[in-house]
């Protein structure tokens, strides 16, 4: 089985690049083995449509991304297939947020969706051009690495800890990597 594990957001709003810099995170943090499946880690950024192809060769997809949900807390982390998408989710979030619903509703249409789960956490702040996470955002990191360990794990991944990077360290240096 091939497995990707999809970053998606903006890393110049604030919260809203949570996605991203949590999946670069996690491939720099883990080393993943196991004797029969792959695992690959994609920076979507706010592509979208343009990612159907690339999601469509894979056989199960984890897209982590910042969601809105009614009556949630900021930081609440939320891990779920997207055929069983919980009734509070309500998408109303960025313009990258809703085309994502979109390309995902897209690939169903014409058979291309890979099993897909969804590992997402409501943020604090989208603001134009602030490459800062929020404080708030930051503390739902370690739930949001339990839950995607543990997922990897039960699709039969080993994995083991190589590096001890935070959320803070792989975003500035996105920032300094830009700039």
């Amino acid at each position: 089985m091939r497995v990707l594990v999809l970053g998606i957001g903006n890393v110049m709003f604030a919260d809203e690049g949570i996605g991203v810099h949590f999946t670069k995170m996690i491939e720099k943090n883990f080393k993943f083995k196991s004797p029969e499946h792959t695992l690959s880690f994609i920076d979507g950024g706010t592509l979208a449509n343009l990612l159907s192809p690339i999601i469509a060769d894979f056989d199960h997809v984890i897209v982590v991304d910042c969601i809105d949900a009614d009556e949630a807390n900021i930081a609440d982390v939320y891990f779920f297939d997207f055929e069983d998408m919980p009734k509070s989710i309500n998408w109303s979030g960025s313009a990258h947020e809703i085309e994502m619903l979109q390309t995902l509703e897209m690939m169903d249409l014409v058979g291309d969706r890979p099993r897909t789960k969804i590992l997402g956490i409501i943020p604090k702040r989208i603001d134009p051009m602030s490459f800062e996470l929020s404080n708030e955002i930051k503390k739902g990191v370690p739930v949001m690495q339990k839950v995607i360990l543990k997922h990897l794990e039960s699709l039969g991944f080993k994995y083991e800890k190589v590096a001890d990077f935070s959320i803070s360290d792989i975003a500035n240096d996105w920032k300094k990597e830009q700039f």
